[in-house]
């Protein structure tokens, strides 16, 4: 009995730590990011890694999602002789929640495990160690041009995963199905309204934040040896796609 209390409060007590060192993490990469000078070739690097180079992969995605939102949603609609009402069902859909939340994942799991693991061979190489040798800010240096890389391309990521979405939600629909095109559209553009496409921005610039802090918190205190990096890496794909699913339901809460 003894031994199990004294295991959840070491449990307890590491949980209540690791939650206090993270907040400390984000609010000085918060601050820095308001502090210049702004390295802005590293920012363009980074955008880059984290946007064009995940381009490819947004735009497979988010076609085969809308096709088979369109295809399901066909099938429910047509119960009820609602058909016409497909196109502003794929819209809202990929708009308010599958757009942010799957681009999000998606980026994620190609880049945000990518971007631990360099900086946890970073911190086991002791190249972070250098550069605080060297009197550089190593958040500044490294965290800040990530965080707002991701703050900018997660939002124009998650944009042509719904619009690449929709239309190919269009290919099955209106060519495979035999939906009216005249009714897809303008069904879509009479029932999404700026308060939807607003709610999707904020969702996705909130989910770029939310990887960026966290893949970037777990490669920085990354573990000994190539085991630790793997353990980080890891840890940060779990926790940020948990996070993003929770964060999700909590903002599609306040704002609908």
């Amino acid at each position: 009995m003894f031994t199990l209390a004294r295991y959840c409060a070491r449990t307890t007590y590491r949980t209540i730590s690791e939650m206090g060192r993270m907040g400390l993490f984000l609010a000085h990469t918060l601050l820095q990011v308001c502090v210049p000078p702004l390295r802005l070739a590293q920012l363009i690097r980074r955008i880059h890694f984290v946007g064009a180079r995940s381009l490819l992969l947004i735009i497979f995605t988010g076609a085969f999602t809308g096709m088979v939102v369109a295809f399901q949603g066909y099938i429910a609609l047509r119960r009820f002789g609602g058909e016409a009402f497909l196109g502003p069902g794929v819209g809202l859909s990929l708009i308010r929640e599958l757009g942010p939340v799957l681009s999000a994942l998606m980026i994620t799991a190609r880049a945000g495990s990518a971007l631990t693991a360099e900086l946890g061979i970073m911190r086991i190489t002791e190249q972070i160690d250098a550069l605080e040798v060297m009197a550089l800010n190593p958040i500044k240096y490294l965290v800040v041009p990530i965080f707002l890389a991701a703050v900018i391309t997660f939002p124009l990521l998650n944009a042509i995963f719904v619009v690449v979405g929709i239309y190919g939600g269009y290919v099955v629909g209106v060519e495979l199905l035999g939906v009216s095109s005249g009714s897809y559209f303008s069904q879509m553009s009479s029932a999404v309204t700026s308060d939807d496409i607003w709610s999707g921005l904020y969702k996705s610039l909130s989910f770029g934040a939310i990887v960026a802090w966290v893949c970037c918190y777990k490669g920085f205190y990354a573990e000994r040896g190539a085991e630790g990096v793997s353990h980080a890496t890891t840890q940060a794909v779990v926790m940020s796609s948990v996070l993003i699913l929770v964060w999700d339901y909590f903002l599609t809460s306040v704002l609908f």
